[in-house]
């Protein structure tokens, strides 16, 4: 009961911050795009509370950012992103309880979670695009999840692994 309670406190927690982290950049949408503060959280609840409360903590924290401060607009875009950072929590969450734990583990579960995350956005936003009688290209694609975003996925990449060896050090994870 503790650890469930333990668990449901940091998944508040990381909702939270998937909130406030977006302040960083001053809302600016552009810049938001590039450096992806919202993702940081949701791939960290992964790693630290696993895959169930990860892919809770993905779903809520866009949906309840964009009701709270109207950004990221709720359709498409934080319909969309909830896939996305739900499957991020998910499957980072998975992965590295499911592979034995090791630096390399770590990269692997987190590039495995931000590419399945990518690909669920891009299908999503196919339908979301789709059903607004919008084009949602490859070309698009390829812009908003890779090229656009090459900073953010570079600081994921540093980052999160070394806060992620940290919590294991110091016997958090």
């Amino acid at each position: 009961m503790k650890k469930r309670v333990n668990k449901i406190t940091l998944s508040g927690f990381f909702i939270a911050l998937g909130i406030l982290l977006p302040y960083l950049t001053g809302n600016i949408q552009s810049l938001g795009v590039n450096l992806l503060p919202m993702h940081i959280p949701v791939l960290l609840a992964g790693f630290v509370v696993g895959g169930r409360y990860g892919l809770l903590v993905g779903i809520i924290t866009p949906l309840l950012r964009s009701v709270l401060v109207g950004m990221p607009p709720m359709y498409p875009i934080a319909t969309a992103m909830a896939f996305e950072l739900g499957v991020y929590g998910l499957v980072s969450g998975l992965l590295y309880n499911r592979l034995k734990r090791s630096k390399t583990s770590i990269f692997i579960s987190l590039i495995v979670a931000m590419v399945s995350g990518r690909i669920v956005w891009g299908i999503v936003s196919y339908f979301l695009f789709f059903l607004s009688d919008t084009a949602f290209t490859l070309n698009m694609f390829i812009a908003a999840t890779f090229l656009g975003s090459i900073a953010g996925i570079v600081i994921q990449l540093i980052l999160i692994p070394l806060i992620v060896i940290r919590l294991e050090k110091a016997g958090i994870i």
